[in-house]
């Protein structure tokens, strides 16, 4: 059960994370997600994706592309943070728990993506919880 607890912490981030100053929620997530659309590898040619954390307890996947006749396609899958479990939301009334490999590698996106979101959107250590300097610290003889 302590897997479980870890994990819902990482799915959840850091509430003391604040939004920068002149941003919205949207610009956030827009960010986010531009840190979050190449985590999983290589985006095929032709293709968007979007990965981001949209509240607490949602994680969204988002993918658009051509088929071979060159119609539009979409896909979106919904990770629903729960007690002790992560479930799978896919379109056609497609719902699953996430076990094993799966749960492993959303997990270690999701840890990559809060590390650099904290550094790169919010400026804050992950580690720390502290705000990053913006000026290079400086040596005094």
């Amino acid at each position: 059960m302590a897997f479980f607890s870890e994990l819902k912490k990482l799915f959840t981030g850091n509430s003391a994370a604040r939004l920068p100053q002149k941003l919205t929620e949207r610009d956030c997530i827009e960010r986010e997600s531009a840190i979050g659309r190449d985590l999983f590898g290589p985006i095929p040619a032709g293709h968007t994706r979007e990965f981001f954390c949209l509240d607490e307890k949602t994680w969204v996947w988002h993918e658009e592309w051509r088929d071979e006749n060159n119609t539009p396609q979409m896909s979106t899958t919904r990770y629903e943070v729960q007690s002790g479990r992560i479930l799978k939301v896919q379109p056609g009334r497609v719902y699953k728990y996430l076990e094993g490999e799966e749960l492993e590698n959303l997990a270690l996106a999701v840890h990559l993506y809060y590390e650099r979101a904290m550094r790169e959107v919010y400026k804050f250590d992950p580690v720390s919880g502290q705000p990053i300097r913006t000026t290079p610290a400086t040596i005094y003889s």
